[in-house]
């Protein structure tokens, strides 16, 4: 699922004293997206116009990434990916299904999962299987992947599920695979910031590094989103690449 890039994050409420995490609801973030449209401009909160610049860096930063992790092909197709997170398929559509031979998706909000099955890519034969879910719940199996993609999706959950789902990517990549999260990054001085109106968290930078290091990861690469419109106003956007600790 796609996250409110473009939010501040903050409350108009009166600060809870319970951590920012603490306050997710995911049938809050399931109703909040099920009434946006299944459209580019939905799943980027009305700024479609941002979408081929996201792509293009996404597209950069992975091709970056791959050269660091030591057999992976720094070139071709990788065998299997998935997306995490993965809405009406914009990602896989224009990036991962041109990386991939094959793109699994996992998307709770049932009306975009929809639009996966019987949109293009389904018949192109890019799309694999197509999960109903929330990552929260995502159990791989017995796939191995060479890349699984988290953008706009981790702000749902909460810390302590956002490591365990990093344990549970771990345990199911290749040799050489890598994991990427995208998220928005929070530079409030409070630290993480809830927003009460899609039940989300906008977490820190630095709070990334300590769950991703909880998880077993490692940080391989990370980098700024750079080229969206300065008069937009929007909010830092990060990559992360990860790697399994020996």
């Amino acid at each position: 699922m796609p996250t409110k890039v473009f939010s501040s994050g903050a409350s108009d409420n009166a600060p809870s004293t319970k951590p920012a995490d603490a306050q997710i609801d995911q049938v809050i973030t399931v109703k909040y997206w099920s009434d946006k449209p299944a459209t580019v401009n939905g799943m980027l909160g009305g700024y479609a116009q941002v979408s081929r610049t996201d792509l293009q860096g996404s597209r950069n930063f992975l091709a970056k990434a791959r050269r660091l992790v030591p057999g992976c092909p720094a070139t071709g197709k990788l065998q299997r990916g998935v997306d995490c997170g993965a809405g009406i398929g914009r990602v896989i559509k224009d990036f991962l299904g041109q990386v991939c031979e094959v793109v699994d998706a996992v998307e709770p909000v049932e009306k975009f999962s929809r639009a996966l099955r019987e949109g293009p890519l389904m018949k192109k034969g890019v799309l694999g299987e197509v999960l109903t879910f929330g990552i929260e719940d995502w159990v791989p199996g017995e796939k191995k992947y060479d890349l699984i993609w988290a953008q706009w999706s981790v702000p749902y959950i909460t810390d302590l599920q956002l490591v365990e789902f990093l344990v549970r990517c771990r345990g199911a990549l290749t040799d050489t695979g890598i994991v990427v999260i995208k998220e928005n990054i929070s530079a409030d001085s409070e630290g993480d910031v809830y927003d009460e109106s899609e039940s989300s968290v906008t977490r820190t930078d630095q709070k990334f590094r300590k769950l991703f290091g909880e998880a077993g990861m490692i940080l391989i690469l990370s980098e700024v989103q750079s080229g969206f419109p300065r008069h937009l106003g929007l909010m830092p956007v990060k990559s992360y690449a990860l790697h399994p600790k020996n």
